[in-house]
């Protein structure tokens, strides 16, 4: 059962992605909404959350491997980073069945 706060979190992630893709027609005034949440991708997909999501995986598996932590606990640990890295494709792929 994943934990109600990280379904939240990736149902968020999920609309902030959408809400970056180019809309047709945006309401005015919709730009620096659009820009923040452009930023806030960017900062998520970055080059220092790439490096912090290594370093916690890292951490995850030594913990798994010293029985510091279980094993489901760390493959949610891993499983959210694929899909916080994922995100573009997954919403893609989405579309695409949807489309």
């Amino acid at each position: 059962m994943i934990p109600a706060r990280v379904r939240y979190s990736m149902a968020s992630l999920l609309i902030a992605m959408a809400a970056t893709a180019p809309a047709h027609a945006q309401p005015q005034g919709s730009q620096p909404i659009a820009n923040a949440v452009g930023w806030i991708q960017g900062t998520l997909l970055g080059n220092v959350a790439t490096a912090v999501a290594v370093i916690a995986v890292a951490m995850v598996g030594f913990m798994m491997l010293n029985g510091r932590i279980n094993w489901r606990m760390g493959a949610t640990v891993v499983l959210g980073c694929f899909i916080l890295f994922g995100a573009a494709t997954i919403v893609g792929g989405i579309r695409a069945a949807a489309g």
